[in-house]
């Protein structure tokens, strides 16, 4: 991808690139408040309609790996504009759901949409942005934009289940991702992937996936059938023999989607563990208390949205304070910040990272 457009050019490619992460974001958060509203007309099980947000986060984080490579193969503008159609379609399948299982389907169709636009997003800035201190605040501004999201989700979803109903918190998606992606078009650089024959690894993709999924699904299913049952313990053994599957085939694979050697550094793997503690708790935070709110203490949707609002606004504040800067001893490598740690770490150590080998190796040390 070239590197050589105007500072205006690069402002409107970054403005393309927090929009499709603005509605990607505000998805997850969107669909929080209005769950008692989905719940009630789609007529949900207390257990079934937690898999409207575990269908969404498990395709998001099962395919991301699988994304990203796929679009160093083909091309990162490619993958992020394939990324917001396949996002904007089901979207609009979510919108005309009429029962439990389309709207699941099209749920997991939305994070599948979600991984291939995110996963490029943060490798297109990179490469956009060559100078340390304007990358850092392009960074800063992506992941301001990103909670931010969440922010205007929670409100923006109240409010149209309230006023409208909720199938306009899917509907809302379809004229951001048509505009987002014909932008994209217009104001991301064009750029040639490294071709297809280089490789990616699907299997991993498919085992690491179909493990996670298993996984929470033995979860969920526990509060009705016990801890101990046979049904769930079974379930555990086949999520811990796919996830232990992914594991090997990583290690054998010719173009392995998590290198294992990266799991080696102490702050790849810390970085990472924060990040999964911290979402698992915001998810289960949001939906729970939204549910609370309005199931036990009487608050519509737009009353859960505002109330929901400081956690929000306080995550969005904290996040533009915490952004990666220039390295005080060179200049030139990123400093990474507790908040940034794991996407900058992700960047710096892909073997399709456009920094060069020395600064790859300190950061990744």
């Amino acid at each position: 991808m070239p590197t050589s457009e105007s500072p205006r050019s690069r402002a409107l490619a970054l403005a393309v690139l927090c929009a499709g992460m603005l509605m990607i974001i505000l998805d997850g958060s969107i669909v929080t408040v209005a769950l008692p509203a989905v719940q009630a007309d789609l007529g949900f099980s207390p257990s079934g309609l937690t898999w409207t947000v575990n269908a969404y986060v498990i395709a998001f984080g099962g395919l991301l790996l699988l994304a990203g490579r796929l679009g160093d193969l083909v091309g990162r503008r490619r993958m992020f504009v394939a990324g917001l159609a396949v996002f904007t379609l089901a979207s609009v399948l979510c919108g005309v759901a009429a029962n439990p299982a389309t709207l699941i389907a099209a749920r997991f169709l939305q994070g599948a949409g979600g991984a291939m636009a995110s996963a490029v997003s943060l490798g297109m800035i990179v490469t956009l942005f060559t100078e340390p201190r304007e990358r850092g605040r392009a960074i800063g501004a992506y992941a301001f934009t990103g909670a931010s999201g969440a922010s205007i989700g929670q409100v923006l979803g109240g409010v149209l289940t309230d006023v409208l109903s909720w199938h306009w918190i899917f509907f809302v998606n379809l004229p951001i991702g048509l505009a987002a992606g014909l932008l994209a078009l217009r104001a991301l650089p064009a750029d040639r992937g490294l071709g297809l024959r280089a490789g990616a690894d699907a299997l991993g993709a498919l085992l690491g996936t179909a493990g996670t999924m298993i996984g929470v699904y033995a979860i969920v299913q526990a509060s009705g059938h016990g801890w101990t049952s046979g049904r769930t313990l079974g379930l555990a053994a086949a999520s811990l023999a796919l996830l232990a599957g992914f594991v090997a085939r990583q290690a054998t694979a010719r173009s392995p989607l998590l290198p294992l050697r990266v799991l080696r550094s102490r702050n790849v793997w810390g970085a990472n563990a924060i990040q999964m503690l911290m979402l698992a708790a915001m998810f289960s935070f949001q939906v729970i208390v939204a549910l609370y709110m309005q199931n036990v203490l009487g608050y519509g949707a737009t009353g859960t949205g505002f109330a929901m609002l400081p956690a929000a606004v306080a995550i969005a504040a904290f996040s533009s304070a915490c952004r990666p800067g220039p390295s005080p001893a060179s200049g030139s490598a990123p400093s990474c910040s507790p908040g940034s740690a794991c996407c900058w770490r992700a960047a710096c150590c892909s073997p399709a990272s456009p920094w060069t080998a020395p600064t790859r190796s300190t950061c990744c040390r």
